[in-house]
């Protein structure tokens, strides 16, 4: 049985982000395994779950498995976790990673192994994206340069904060993906004109945002050699 560690943030991760991968890869037969910087369970964004904001059928559906999912509500600390113990590390993403899965090492640490590892892919979504413009490889150059990679772009951030990069809940946005994430070597493209962005540069797998969470696991499973449930 193929086997997916989970790396998600305690400080909002974006609920359709997280819960759709998870649940296409459960549905596939992947065994999945919850990590979050502490070990403390992850905390969903509340604009992820507000039906307004995402409709009512997805932030049900979120809210649901967030509460009900035994892997999400009792996770492992990452500093206790390896790369190649697993298939597939993935990094939900959601603005909290900001704060604490792209600023960790030992997130870095899993990221970096699942690329470079002999076997293994990593996917990383949306804001969790930003986590490649802190990593380096084994030679200590950005893991990312040179890479091709998609994540949540500069248009889409200049709809949510403030004149003084303010979030919604008062909070100071650290940095902006795109902007690092280029800053390191990234051959960066959103495909802004596209419905879904995700875009493979060997074991690195990333994808744009919400919209791109089903397209992102279905090229997860594929790259993993796992059929995609019906």
């Amino acid at each position: 049985m193929p086997s997916a560690l989970f790396v998600v943030s305690e400080h909002g991760y974006w609920g359709e982000e997280c819960i759709e991968p998870l649940t296409t890869l459960t549905d596939a037969g992947v065994d999945i395994t919850v990590a979050t910087p502490s070990g403390d369970p992850p905390v969903v964004d509340e604009r992820s779950v507000d039906p307004e904001e995402v409709g009512e059928e997805t932030a049900a559906h979120v809210m649901d498995v967030h509460e009900n999912d035994e892997r999400l509500n009792d996770p492992t600390p990452i500093a206790r976790v390896d790369a190649a113990d697993y298939d597939a590390v993935v990094f939900p993403g959601g603005h909290g990673t900001e704060w604490d899965v792209n600023q960790d090492s030992d997130a870095r640490r899993l990221l970096r192994d699942a690329v470079e590892g002999e076997h293994g892919k990593a996917l990383v979504v949306c804001h969790a994206v930003g986590i490649l413009a802190f990593t380096r490889d084994g030679d200590g150059d950005f893991l990312v340069s040179g890479r091709s990679v998609t994540g949540f772009p500069n248009a889409w951030e200049e709809g949510i904060v403030d004149e003084n990069d303010l979030m919604p809940d008062g909070r100071k946005l650290p940095y902006w993906v795109e902007d690092e994430v280029k800053a390191a070597g990234a051959d960066w493209d959103a495909e802004l004109d596209a419905d879904t962005s995700v875009t493979v540069d060997g074991d690195l797998i990333t994808a744009r945002g919400p919209p791109s969470s089903s397209a992102a696991a279905r090229t997860l499973l594929e790259e993993l050699g796992v059929e995609s449930p019906a």
